[in-house]
């Protein structure tokens, strides 16, 4: 990166929130960037030789993924301004970004590499019916009528168990703190490769959730289904499912780069926005 970085602005301004923050932003961009260039925050690809060396999104985690997700075939970094409500992964706001101008817009900022998952759907004839990515996390889950489902869950080729219940988390270190957490799952740190496999409503009082290797290759065949199961990845538009249906789960060979706050470790960021082993309040 150069000494005075090319920087791709990405903020759904009809949002007034961040359309204020914005204004923030691109003042401190300006002042220390060669050029700022502005996309809209929507689900359209960016070509790979876009011409930018850095990324800033306003939003909150949800627009973060989505942004990161955009920029998986650039590999360029991405800083996350939060003005949504937790700003777990989105550790900025405008204030920090000018506070920390030298490293953020600098040769090299401080960059934290998060895997990504790739999903790809094969029907009964073995036809591709869909694919995509997920930063956070792939669900399979039950729908509509909401009765149990059968999933039949393999590991490089191993014969696993048959989950009967609601549906199954998979999730990436960086998504163990989102849905996967709310279920049960643990929490992964994110320079751990791994995935995190998480029962939803498991019918057994036996299936608890476990971590595997970030090489491994994960299949869900769908034995039954209803006919609003589906396959979800960070929050995007569901994929329908049908009996016989094989999900095929993989590490992807791209990252998302996130660039981090120098004034937080990934600690504090557990102990202030999770809350995490908060103690009980005890009487004195």
């Amino acid at each position: 990166m150069s000494a005075r970085p090319r920087v791709l602005l990405l903020a759904n301004e009809t949002n007034p929130a961040v359309a204020e923050c914005a204004v923030e932003v691109r003042e401190v961009a300006r002042r220390h960037a060669d050029e700022v260039i502005q996309q809209e925050a929507n689900g359209d690809a960016l070509p790979a030789d876009i011409p930018a060396d850095l990324a800033i999104a306003i939003g909150g985690d949800g627009t973060l993924i989505a942004q990161a997700r955009r920029l998986l075939p650039t590999g360029v970094p991405l800083v996350g301004v939060n003005v949504g409500r937790l700003g777990f992964l989105a550790e900025f706001d405008a204030q920090d970004l000018e506070r920390h101008a030298a490293a953020l817009f600098g040769p090299a900022p401080p960059v934290s590499e998060h895997m990504v998952l790739e999903a790809m759907v094969r029907n009964a004839a073995g036809e591709t019916t869909y694919a995509g990515l997920a930063v956070n996390d792939t669900v399979v889950t039950s729908g509509a009528p909401f009765s149990m489902i059968a999933l039949r869950l393999s590991v490089d080729d191993a014969a696993g168990p048959v989950l009967t219940g609601d549906g199954v988390i998979v999730s990436t270190p960086a998504g163990s703190t989102a849905y996967n957490v709310s279920a049960g799952g643990p929490i992964v740190h994110p320079a751990v490769e791994a995935m995190a496999i998480t029962p939803l409503a498991a019918h057994s009082l036996a299936f608890r959730p476990i971590v595997v290797c970030a090489t491994s290759t994960l299949q869900i065949e769908v034995m039954r289904a209803n006919e609003g199961t589906s396959l979800i990845q960070d929050g995007q538009p569901p994929a329908p499912l049908n009996a016989g249906d094989r999900v095929i789960l993989r590490r992807h060979d791209r990252t998302a780069r996130f660039v981090t706050n120098p004034d937080n470790t990934y600690w504090d960021i557990l102990l202030d926005k999770m809350r995490w082993a908060v103690p009980p309040n005890y009487r004195r």
